[in-house]
């Protein structure tokens, strides 16, 4: 960096809502049946040694679940949030498949600023119900202007 002040830029992008009368319980199960488990380091030492694509495709695609995803990183806010008086459920997901990442980095390389994808699932205020919330990666990409990103 030389010392530059940094360029403010806006953007625009989609956020993805889904509200169901099923429990946070029951999202969260359903969520965990169809979601394949790894993490970045993981996946990241299936390139090492600047693996032959097709090999590092496969090895990768075997951490996904049935949906083509994997999960990186869980962050229950639960447990944490009651010591401030809140008493809901409320989860944070990243989790996507670097595979399905690829085909809009390779377009514009700030489309790695949203994969993996972030998703929140909370329980609804009311305690009946659940919400899911993620931003549509694809929306971001070239500041959600590149027909190219958006088609990924």
């Amino acid at each position: 960096m030389s010392g530059k002040l940094p360029t403010l830029r806006s953007f625009s992008g989609q956020r993805v809502q889904y509200q169901t009368a099923r429990s946070f319980d029951d999202v969260l199960l359903s969520l965990r049946k169809h979601v394949g488990h790894t993490t970045v380091s993981e996946v990241n030492q299936q390139g090492a040694g600047r693996a032959p694509r097709e090999d590092f495709e496969k090895r990768v695609e075997a951490f996904a679940g049935d949906s083509g995803f994997m999960l990186f990183l869980e962050v229950n806010h639960s447990e944490w949030l009651q010591t401030f008086g809140i008493n809901r459920k409320v989860l944070r997901w990243v989790f996507g498949n670097p595979i399905i990442a690829y085909t809009m980095i390779r377009h514009d390389i700030t489309a790695a600023l949203f994969a993996p994808v972030e998703l929140l699932l909370y329980e609804n205020e009311s305690g009946g119900g659940a919400t899911i919330i993620y931003d549509l990666p694809s929306s971001h990409g070239s500041g959600g202007k590149s027909s190219i990103i958006r088609s990924c």
